[in-house]
């Protein structure tokens, strides 16, 4: 009678988990003894095959390089499919990683850029379940139109395309509805996998990695403070005319589900887009650069999250002004006012070629004796063109080589640097190289002209932090007296450089010449 019991009740539970997979209610990704076997497995794969595949090879000869080559592509290729499978906060990880191009080997990050395109997606019957139980409504309730295929997908949420009842266009930011119970879990199973491969490995340390996902995921889960950004970014750069933010509509928007004004264009990477559209690439180009300093230097308040589908460009059909629109404001970075001063001042010494200020500065911000090896990674230039000046010549092609090469060859050194930075420097390194990859693909690698731009506010920002220092009328006088005339200079620099490179310049410059000779 037991047995037949046992048999039944068997039959029922395989039954009704046929029945439930087969509908989708029930997800092999929600249990956690399978997302967390499958990271323990992979991990363990990696860790045998660094252990095992380099093992008899001699250390730095062209075997063990083209070895160690394979073993970093087969590795990335397998951490790939993990996030794809485990998605929400393993992918954001994942993203995170493919975008330290310069601080990780390439193999690793080619193969980690293409999560920002395998993001998961919600089915409408999830979308449908997060807003009832956020807005207490069905969709039909609020929206006269709501379109089901989302307008993108992204680790934590997706947006849809919707038309408010009055007829106002949004887009409806929908947060996946199991991320928010899955990622502390997702993170402590990260920190312990890391806390065992440093036992093998010492010298591999990224536990700066789950110490930055651990600070930033809640605030990038809730997002009401994300519509707080977008409106405290909005009026800190009013003043950039290019610039657009989506408004907030705050009557519908909860710590799940956030509907802004619709905006719409081509990515900022999309060099074909712009020239269909006649938007002037350099232009996007230096107005990109002009935003990131003004954030950066002048106000410490920086968006972190930079990927070309956050930042959009369209043509203003009625000025004919190219717009730069900014979105995903989740994640920022508040930079401390004694961190900014000193980054400031690093970035000065770097424009400069001034190395004393540069091994000063970048020691003060934790590099140590690995100083030089921070102005390669900030700048993401060789130490030849570092004290060259980075103003002087434009990235090579084989300067480019040698600076990935770098990257490989001191991994060790750099994840040592990583965890001996401070931790407002992490995202920092992290958006510079969202916005080398946009100015590579755009082709219009930082100029002199950027480097100006960049000049200008480190020296604003210097100025106004000195003179908010300052309790002496005839000492803030002369701050801002020094102010002026440095810019000036700058100025002057910027109109030299125009005439050099212009055709009334070259005229000048052959009429000179000619003067010369005839003399």
């Amino acid at each position: 009678m037991a047995r037949r019991a046992l048999k039944l009740a068997s039959l029922v539970a395989a039954t009704s988990g046929i029945y439930l997979y087969g509908n989708k209610f029930l997800d092999p990704n929600d249990f956690g003894v399978v997302r967390v076997g499958r990271a323990i497995a992979t991990t363990a794969v990696i860790t045998y095959d660094y252990l095992t595949s380099l093992r008899s090879v001699p250390y730095g000869s062209e075997e063990y390089d083209f070895l160690k080559s394979q073993v970093h592509l087969r590795s990335a290729e397998r951490l790939r499919e993990l996030c794809c499978a485990n998605r929400g906060t393993f992918i954001k990880v994942g993203q995170h990683l493919g975008a330290l191009d310069y601080l990780l080997p390439e193999e690793y990050t080619r193969t980690l850029k293409v999560l920002h395109s395998q993001a998961p997606q919600s089915t409408r019957q999830e979308v449908e379940q997060v807003i009832r139980e956020d807005l207490g409504k069905e969709i039909k309730e609020l929206f006269v139109s709501f379109e089901d295929t989302p307008l993108g997908a992204a680790s934590l949420a997706q947006v849809h395309k919707a038309v408010l009842q009055d007829g106002r266009t949004v887009a409806v930011k929908i947060q996946h509805p199991k991320v928010q119970a899955q990622s502390s879990k997702d993170i402590l199973l990260m920190e312990v996998l890391l806390l065992i491969v440093k036992q093998i490995f010492p010298d591999f340390e990224f536990m700066w990695l789950v110490e930055e996902a651990k600070k930033n995921l809640p605030l990038e889960l809730d997002f009401l403070n994300e519509g707080r950004n977008a409106e405290k970014v909005a009026h800190m750069l009013k003043n950039f005319d290019f610039l657009k933010v989506p408004r907030i509509y705050w009557e519908l928007s909860t710590r799940r589900v956030l509907l802004m004004e619709f905006m719409e264009g081509g990515q900022v990477n999309d060099r074909a887009y712009m020239e269909r559209n006649g938007i002037n690439v350099n232009e996007i180009s230096r107005n990109l650069g002009k935003l990131y300093s003004e954030m950066i230097f002048v106000n410490g308040f920086v968006h972190c999250d930079p990927h070309p589908g956050n930042v959009l460009v369209k043509k203003c059909p009625a000025s004919g002004k190219a717009h730069i629109i900014l979105l995903d404001h989740g994640l920022y970075q508040v930079l401390s006012d004694s961190f900014r001063m000193d980054y400031c001042r690093l970035w000065q010494a770097l424009i400069k070629a001034d190395m004393k200020r540069v091994q000063k500065y970048s020691r003060r911000l934790g590099a140590g004796d690995l100083y030089p090896l921070f102005a390669c990674m900030l700048t993401a230039r060789s130490w030849e063109s570092v004290n060259r000046g980075i103003d002087r010549s434009p990235v090579s092609a084989s300067e480019d080589v040698e600076i990935r090469s770098n990257a490989a060859a001191y991994l060790p050194q750099i994840t040592q640097l990583l965890n001996n930075v401070p931790r407002q420097m992490l995202l920092l390194l992290k958006t510079n190289d969202l916005l080398r990859g946009i100015e590579s693909a755009l082709h219009t690698r930082a100029s002199a002209s950027s480097f100006l731009n960049m000049s200008r506010c480190c020296i604003r920002a210097v100025s106004t932090y000195q003179r908010s220092k300052s309790h002496s009328l005839y000492r803030r006088a002369q701050i801002s007296l020094t102010e002026a005339l440095s810019l000036w200079q700058i100025n002057l620099y910027e109109l030299f450089l125009w005439l050099k490179g212009s055709r009334l310049g070259n005229w000048v410059i052959a009429l000179l010449s000619r003067m010369h000779h005839s003399t």
